[in-house]
């Protein structure tokens, strides 16, 4: 992760029944966004926490399990990694069989049950 990377990670108060909704938005995002609303429901959030991403990820990365690599972009490679991948990257640890995740665009999928979160 870049080390003057700009981005924040806004956690809302979790209503009961709904998970807990968490938005990660740069500088001019967040000038945008004034209230957010649960999709479902409608209703109005409540901010519990604003962080800066690389704050959260520093205090919580063994918690998934990963190693946390702060890069500088003051060299070649560093510069590269930060304007290629937006300063964010990161190396699977266990390889991938894509073939076993293709599905038929026609049949129904399980997709709706995937927490996202879990692959954060």
């Amino acid at each position: 992760m870049w080390e003057n990377l700009a981005v924040n990670r806004y956690a809302y108060v979790k209503l009961p029944d709904q998970p807990q909704d968490v938005l990660f938005l740069r500088p001019d995002q967040e000038k945008v966004l004034e209230k957010h609303t649960c999709p479902e429901t409608g209703v109005e959030l409540e901010l519990e926490e604003k962080i800066p991403l690389l704050e959260y990820l520093a205090n919580h990365y063994k918690e998934f399990g990963a190693q946390l690599e702060i890069v500088t972009d003051k060299s070649q490679e560093g510069s590269q990694f930060c304007s290629g991948f937006g300063g964010i990257g990161g190396m699977l640890r266990y390889r991938v069989d894509f073939d076993a995740l293709a599905f038929d665009p026609g049949e129904e999928d399980d997709l709706d049950d995937v927490d996202l979160d879990d692959y954060m």
